[in-house]
Formats: structure tokens, C-alpha cells, sequence
């Protein structure tokens, strides 16, 4: 199963479309952090399942949803309701109490991918308005769930796969 995450676009739907018509016969699910800026209204939604974002002011978008794969429970949210700037002790906390196994989030703008008790925990970057570490480089995420494990792939806005960033992370 392959799950393509993307987050905070702010308002440029063309990095979105551009994504969609790239990855839309390979991965499974898309996935929206939050902070798109767009109308829940937006054709582009018939593909992404969304969140809203501090910065998106449609009471129509969820600020939290679960999403049953049939081979995950994907938690996905903003992040900005759960503090991630400081810690992700409340996001992991939901996550258990939903039983989720893997926590989609956005928010920061930085790319950020670990497992935290059997839980991964992923943040793609923003694909418009990257931050920190890796301020330079404009992302979405690839999850590859495998039979051993997560693999995670982070690409630029050319669909560039960027190799040093690629990691896997083992199921117990």
C-alpha cells in the first residue's frame, strides 16, 4: 500500500494537480496536512483526503481524521491543535486513543519522519513554503507500507526523488 502526503501549499492548487496527475495510478491514498488555502469545494478534493489547517477558514473541513486503509489507521491533521512546535506527546496520545498507526501532520513546514512506539509519525514538508533544516527543498512524502516495515520517501516539486532523505522504519 503506498500513501502520498502532502501539506501547506498555501493557496498554489497547481503544485497539488501537478502531484495528482504524477502519482495518480501508483500510490493508493493522497493525503492533505492541512493549510491549502482552497475551497472545500475545489475539484482537486475528489482525490485528497484534507484537513483543515490554521490557515484554511472553511468550517467545512475536519480538523481530524481517521482513515481505515484496511492495512493502516491513518490519523491526519493539521497539527496546530495538538502543539507540534513544542512536542508531539498530545498527537501520539490521539493516535493511541483512536488506535491509529501511523499520524500524518503538517504545520511546521519541515519534513520530520519517526516511529514512536509502533506509531509513525510523519510530517511531508510544505511543497510551497519550506522551513528549517531543509528551508531550500519544497516536499511531499511516499509512504510504502511493506511487509517488515515503513519505507518513506520524501520528493521535491519537480517529483524528484531525494535519496538522502529516504528512510525505512521496521514494525515490531
Amino acid at each position: 500500500m503506498k500513501y502520498l502526503v502532502v501539506s501547506d501549499n498555501h493557496g498554489v492548487e497547481s503544485y497539488l494537480e501537478d502531484i495528482k496527475a504524477k502519482w495518480l495510478n501508483d500510490v493508493d491514498y493522497f493525503f492533505h496536512c492541512g493549510d491549502s488555502e482552497l475551497s472545500p469545494e475545489s475539484d482537486i478534493w475528489s482525490t485528497y483526503h484534507v484537513v483543515r489547517g490554521n490557515c484554511d477558514y472553511y468550517n467545512e473541513y475536519d480538523n481530524v481524521k481517521l482513515i481505515d486503509t484496511t492495512q493502516d489507521k491513518v490519523l491526519l491533521t493539521h497539527g496546530h491543535l495538538f502543539n507540534v512546535n513544542m512536542t508531539f506527546d498530545k498527537l501520539l496520545y490521539q493516535a493511541e486513543e483512536m488506535q491509529a498507526n501511523i499520524v500524518l501532520y503538517g504545520h511546521t513546514h519541515q519534513l520530520f519522519a519517526t516511529m514512536v512506539d509502533d506509531i509513525l509519525l510523519l510530517n511531508p514538508g510544505s511543497i510551497s513554503q519550506p522551513r528549517g533544516k531543509y528551508s531550500y527543498l519544497k516536499t511531499y512524502a511516499i509512504i510504502t507500507h511493506q511487509e517488515d516495515g515503513y519505507l518513506v520517501d520524501y520528493y521535491n516539486e519537480r517529483h524528484e526523488l531525494q535519496k538522502e532523505l529516504t528512510h525505512f522504519f521496521s514494525m515490531n
